[in-house]
């Protein structure tokens, strides 16, 4: 599974429009609403990276109001469930 997070700068006053829209399509897990230098986050999950493209810049960057959007293609996932469980592995508490 590929993961990218696209940063979305939109159309101040149709943001909760263009963020419904954008969570409507298959491959977008999470729409966020953010403060900073742009208006919504998107997580987008594909098997493919030919995938991408498709939901993209097919997808997202023809939707109504979005102006500009830049992608990030994780490498590796980091959750804090994982890191509990690589941290407590064979390691036990001691009492001093």
């Amino acid at each position: 599974m590929i993961t990218a997070i696209v940063h979305i700068s939109c159309a101040n006053d149709i943001i909760p429009e263009v963020a419904e829209t954008i969570a409507g399509h298959p491959a977008v897990s999470e729409v966020y609403s953010v403060t900073g230098g742009m208006d919504l986050i998107a997580m987008v999950r594909v098997r493919h990276f030919e995938d991408l493209a498709d939901t993209i810049a097919g997808g997202i960057n023809k939707v109504p109001g979005v102006i500009e959007t830049s992608t990030h293609v994780a490498f590796r996932t980091y959750s804090r469930h994982d890191l509990e469980a690589t941290f407590s592995l064979g390691l036990e508490e001691s009492d001093g």
